[in-house]
């Protein structure tokens, strides 16, 4: 069966490091052109790929059958319209859009012309998230869910993702990771509370955020800071039967900035031991030392080959992101007023 030719569009940060790393090591895909105002950036790194100076230009090529989106997040919802009127798939990075109704438009837009549209919400294939589904069925209920990203990064940098604007600042940027995680793992919440503001000197969006989901008598706490010296644990889970701690974010990432990709020996490979410890009662057990499932960020891209050529489910729905765009749109509104918002 014939790859699946791709494009490109974006060769920043998350095209350059993440997806075209992906992309090409992907079965079933085939990156052809990459769309890009730096040719010489993007040769640098690829030499003979076809780089097209914009989207227009590379949708004129009838053999690209899908498009990815590695653009800043104003201009998902505007790029994805445009490849589904040059009639291919679609693939966005997160989050979808704007707005839940600019990602409805898209969706609706997706179906008029019978094309796939997906959201790359890659970290339900983090190292963490994937230890979890593990080990669920050995914590019985749960009460408490830690979801967090620490980092330290003090000095506000010149860049899209930290400047005033639309799309801006770490509740879209990273809170949309943790609210897709959320989702997947525990469905629907019934409210979101939300603090999400700006802490560095010369702050201009957001780079903190605290939201606390409701399911019933579960709690799941989101959180995140640029301003934080000694991390806490990225993700903690109380149950009935047992708490797990686990310390240490999903190694990909800084495998994929130094130049390794999947298939490397080690790949997705966490060194960091997790930490379950059972209880009966009101007694707590012995701990004990849990090794980390691999992550697997190819397992998207692949799923995706899949979808386009067999029909195969979906990995991550143009519904799915819609939901988690609807409780970033509410966190914020929960931040304004100062309120619990039902969902």
């Amino acid at each position: 069966m014939a790859n699946v030719k791709t494009a490109l569009a974006g060769y920043g940060y998350a095209g350059k490091t993440i997806h075209a790393p992906l992309i090409r090591a992907a079965k079933g895909l085939e990156l052809t052109t990459v769309v890009s105002s730096r040719p010489a950036d993007v040769l640098a790194d690829l030499p003979g790929m076809t780089v097209a100076p914009d989207l227009t230009t590379a949708l004129a090529d009838p053999a690209i059958e899908l498009v990815v989106i590695a653009t800043p997040n104003e201009i998902h919802a505007s790029m994805a319209h445009e490849a589904l009127d040059a009639g291919k798939h679609v693939v966005i990075d997160k989050p979808f859009a704007l707005s839940v109704a600019e990602g409805e438009s898209v969706l609706a837009h997706a179906e008029r012309v019978g094309k796939k549209v997906s959201v790359f919400h890659c970290r339900r294939w983090d190292s963490n998230y994937l230890t979890l589904q593990t080990l669920r069925p050995h914590l019985g209920d749960l009460y408490q869910v830690v979801l967090r990203y620490d980092r330290l990064r003090p000095v506000v940098r010149n860049r899209w993702r930290e400047r005033a604007g639309p799309g801006s600042g770490i509740w879209f940027d990273l809170g949309s990771h943790l609210v897709d995680q959320a989702i997947s793992l525990f469905g629907w919440p019934e409210w979101i509370s939300a603090d999400i503001a700006g802490q560095r000197p010369g702050a201009q969006t957001d780079d903190y955020f605290h939201a606390l989901l409701g399911y019933g008598p579960l709690r799941v706490i989101l959180h995140s800071s640029m301003m934080t010296t000694i991390p806490g644990p990225a993700l903690e889970v109380q149950g009935a039967n047992g708490a797990f701690v686990k310390f240490g974010m999903d190694t990909q990432e800084e495998m994929l900035k130094t130049g390794r990709t999947p298939g490397d020996a080690g790949w997705g490979i966490d060194p960091v031991m997790g930490i379950f410890t059972p209880v009966a009662g009101e007694i707590a057990g012995q701990s004990q030392e849990v090794t980390a499932a691999p992550g697997n960020y190819l397992a998207y891209y692949e799923a995706i080959a899949k979808t386009i050529r067999e029909n195969a489910p979906n990995p991550v729905t143009g519904e799915d992101a819609l939901k988690v765009m609807k409780v970033l749109e509410l966190g914020f509104v929960s931040s304004r007023e100062g309120r619990k918002v039902f969902i």
